[in-house]
Order: C-alpha cells, then sequence, then structure tokens
C-alpha cells in the first residue's frame, strides 16, 4: 500500500477558463480507484479476445472432422454405387442368358419337330452369347450345364442332317440322276420359281447353330429335288413282280426282246398312284401299252405306267407324288391285269428297281414269285433298247 501510495500520491490541480481559476483535488483512493477500473477493463478485453482465440480454434478443428465425415460418406458411396452397378449388370447378364436359352430351345424345338420354313427357322435362330465379364462370368456359369446340353444337341441334329443327306446323295448316284438332270428351283421340278432370294442365316447368329441351319437348308434343298424324282411304290399292295427289266423271252413272239419297265401283278382296278410329284403329259390309248399316262417330273425324268383300265388324269394336271392317276387293267399287248412301270431319263428306259428301293427311302424290295408268269405284256422292244 505504502509503494501504491507513492504511486498514486495526492495530487491537485488547476483550471483556468478565462474567467475564474477553479481547483481540483484528486486523492489516492480515487486514483487507485480509476486505476483498478481501467485494469478490469483491459483483462476483460485480454479475456474476451482469448475466448474469441479458442472459439477459432475449435471451429477450425469442426471443419476438419466435417470434412474427414465426409471424404468417409462420399467412399461408401462409392461403394454403393459400384454394387449397384454390378448388380445391375449381372441381372442383365442373367436375363440375357434366360432369353438366349430360350430361343435356342424354341429353335430346336420346331427343327425337330419338322418346321419347313427356311425363312421361319433363319428368323428363329438364336444370337451368338455375349463374352463374358468378370461381373458376369460367375452368372454365366450357373446356365452353363443347359447351354452345353443344348450345343450337344445341335451337334448331334447336324450329324444326323449330315448322314441322311449323304445317305441320300449315295442313293441319287445310284440312280444315275445327275444334279443336272433335275431343275432344283424351289416349289419342284415342272413349276420353277424365279425371282426369289435365297434363305441365308443371319451373320450374328450362334455359330454352331448357324451351321445346324446351314446343314438342314442343304438338306432341305436336296429334299425339294427329291419331289421329281420316283421313289414310291406305283402300287400300294406291290406283292411283286411278274416280269423284270431288261431282255426276256417274249411272252407273245417268243425269242429275245428288251422290257423297258417292270410288270407288277394285282386285283382289277387296283388304283395306281404317281411316284413322284409331276405334271400329267400324254394319256389314252398308245399301242401296246393300251391306255397309257405319262407323268413329266422334269427336264428329264419321265414315267410311263401302261395297260391301264381307266385313267383318272388329264394332260396338263398338276399331281403330287401318291395322288390316284388310274386304274389296274390288261388293255393293249397284255397276258393279264397287271401295270406296266417305266422309269425314263432323257428319253432313254432305265430300270426302275433301282427307283422303287432307294430315293425316298421306300423299301418295295423285290419278291420275284416262283410260280410261271402269268400276267406279262408290253410294247415290243429290240434288245438294243429301242423301242
Amino acid at each position: 500500500m505504502s509503494k501504491l501510495g507513492s504511486i498514486f500520491r495526492s495530487r491537485e490541480f488547476f483550471i483556468h477558463d478565462g474567467a475564474s481559476m477553479r481547483r481540483f483535488h484528486v486523492s489516492t483512493r480515487m486514483q487507485i480507484g480509476a486505476a483498478s477500473a481501467a485494469s478490469f477493463a483491459v483483462l476483460s478485453a485480454i479475456a474476451g479476445m482469448g475466448a474469441v482465440t479458442f472459439s477459432a480454434v475449435s471451429e477450425s478443428g469442426s471443419i476438419a472432422s466435417y470434412r474427414a465425415h465426409s471424404a468417409e460418406l462420399a467412399a461408401m458411396a462409392a461403394k454403393v454405387d459400384a454394387a449397384q452397378t454390378k448388380l445391375a449388370a449381372v441381372t442383365e447378364a442373367a436375363k440375357g442368358q434366360a432369353t438366349m436359352l430360350a430361343g435356342r430351345q424354341e429353335f430346336l424345338t420346331a427343327m425337330l419337330q419338322g418346321e419347313s420354313d427356311p425363312a421361319k427357322l433363319a428368323a428363329m435362330l438364336p444370337i451368338a452369347a455375349p463374352k463374358a465379364t468378370d461381373d458376369t462370368r460367375e452368372i454365366s456359369s450357373l446356365f452353363a450345364p443347359v447351354s452345353q446340353q443344348q450345343l450337344e444337341i445341335a451337334a448331334l441334329v447336324q450329324k444326323a442332317n449330315s448322314h441322311r443327306f449323304n445317305a441320300t446323295a449315295t442313293a441319287m448316284a445310284r440312280l444315275g440322276v445327275a444334279p443336272r438332270m433335275v431343275n432344283g428351283a424351289m416349289g419342284g421340278p415342272y413349276e420353277p420359281v424365279t425371282g426369289s432370294a435365297p434363305v441365308n442365316a443371319p451373320t450374328k447368329a450362334d455359330p454352331q447353330f448357324r451351321a445346324l441351319f446351314d446343314s438342314w437348308k442343304k438338306l432341305d434343298d436336296q429334299q425339294t429335288i427329291l419331289v421329281s424324282i420316283p421313289s414310291r411304290k406305283p402300287v400300294n399292295e406291290m406283292a411283286g413282280l411278274t416280269s423284270n427289266y431288261g431282255v426276256r423271252s417274249d411272252p407273245f413272239r417268243g425269242g429275245r426282246a428288251m422290257h423297258s419297265g417292270v410288270d407288277i401283278p394285282g386285283a382289277h382296278a387296283t388304283p395306281i398312284v404317281a411316284t413322284a410329284d409331276a405334271v400329267v403329259g400324254r394319256t389314252g390309248w398308245v399301242g401296246g401299252y393300251g391306255n397309257l399316262v405319262e407323268l413329266e417330273h422334269g427336264k428329264s425324268i419321265q414315267t410311263r405306267y401302261g395297260h391301264m383300265s381307266s385313267i383318272a388324269v388329264s394332260p396338263g394336271q398338276k399331281i403330287k407324288r401318291g395322288a390316284v392317276i388310274g386304274y389296274m387293267g390288261s388293255t393293249g399287248r397284255s397276258t393279264g391285269t397287271h401295270l406296266h412301270y417305266e422309269v425314263r431319263i432323257e428319253g432313254r428306259a432305265v430300270n426302275p428297281m433301282p427307283f422303287l428301293q432307294s430315293g425316298d427311302y421306300l423299301a418295295a424290295m423285290e419278291r420275284r414269285s416262283a410260280a410261271p408268269a402269268v400276267a406279262v405284256g408290253g410294247p415290243i422292244e429290240k434288245s438294243t433298247g429301242s423301242k
């Protein structure tokens, strides 16, 4: 206090305002009070500044914490987005696999059930499977057993088509029927189709199923040609033959003569049918043939049916394989009721038996009767083969 007293000793101040002089006394106590008030004000200001500084530091820490939390949230959101993207890819892959397998099954079912329209089958061809990615490889593996089974079925069907094609080609070669001899135009040899574009497999089709379609199309084209080749029995109930094709003893004159067809016995008025699709050519009485029907199966193939009791078709009429063209009889140069059946290629008579046994896989096997011939005949031809 003594020190404070020496610092803040009593003081007097004189103030002259120009008119009078005034005296002021400032005691020690008053100075100490004023100094205390000033000190408190300074301390308060310092304390306030400290509070502001602390608040600023605290706010800076909160911002840093918020930023770190925001970064964590952003990372989590990125992971969620990636998971959703992967889920979408897997879902799409599953849908694609299911659609592909369903398309394959539909195509295989149509083919195995005998669908005959090339354009319809081509439109049904399944597209190639998309290449698997890291995201879709696992889901694709779940469909792999069904996919493999379908591919195996497709391979078996393709192999069967190829086998059938080769067997038919071999049978045609045995018959001596060259491709140039039969008009291969779609729609039949006697009614060519012009201006129609060929049906091809789509380029995006699955390679193995496209190969299957191509094998089917090749076989289908071959079968289209086959309808022009005599390939069935002209008599449904064909019990055997009473005379073969080739040189024989003439039943009327004796001696060796060429028989240009085969003689098929049967009851009077037995229905006689066309052995292939055709347009009816000559009909009516023709020399030793008696009542004759000629069928034109294409540019080079013709069949003749002789000794009929009656004729059921007219020249120019289009008929299908198996259609009734007349009825069995014994007209013309004949010893009894039977059918004289011929096959001619490029105007030359050939042995009909291979056509009866091959062609469209009919197994009309020759069963030559052991009994004496009772129903034979036909026009007279020289042994050289000319009529």
